[in-house]
């Protein structure tokens, strides 16, 4: 089944993939039964900061969050939860890691959605999984291995 993405860009940052291509990205992550839906957030340093400084209770920005959603079993909704990806630090990290920048921001989204779905890398056994599933999910779409 697929992943329907809702985009929303809340930057003025230069340098950001068309809509069409995160859809491109989100369609290429299996989930498991029913399609789904997520949401996209596309933001700036200081959104990314203040989020990770309430979330997280670190007081600087990062690169990607994922938040997901957790709503009451007797709604039917198909709903991941949401992705908050920051511009300008994909688009420093795609330079010094000399990566090309889409791949980068496909890596990243993949990324976020794989936590949305229940995964995680907070221990070795289970970072190992995830970077696998990435690994083989960004070579579908013509990524290369961003490890």
């Amino acid at each position: 089944m697929a992943i329907h993405l809702d985009v929303q860009i809340a930057t003025r940052a230069d340098n950001i993939p068309a809509e069409s291509e995160f859809r491109r990205w989100a369609d290429g992550i299996a989930t498991p039964g029913a399609d789904e839906t997520a949401c996209l957030r596309i933001v700036d340093r200081e959104e990314a900061r203040a989020l990770n400084h309430r979330y997280r209770q670190v007081d600087k920005p990062t690169n990607v969050l994922a938040f997901p959603a957790s709503l009451p079993e007797e709604v039917d909704l198909h709903f991941l939860g949401d992705v908050v990806i920051c511009a300008p630090l994909v688009m420093e990290e795609a330079l010094t890691q000399e990566k090309a920048a889409a791949d980068h921001w496909a890596h990243l989204l993949v990324h976020g959605i794989l936590h949305l779905q229940g995964y995680a890398h907070d221990e070795a056994d289970k970072a190992e999984e995830m970077e696998a599933l990435e690994t083989t999910i960004l070579d579908k779409l013509g990524v290369a291995n961003p490890y």
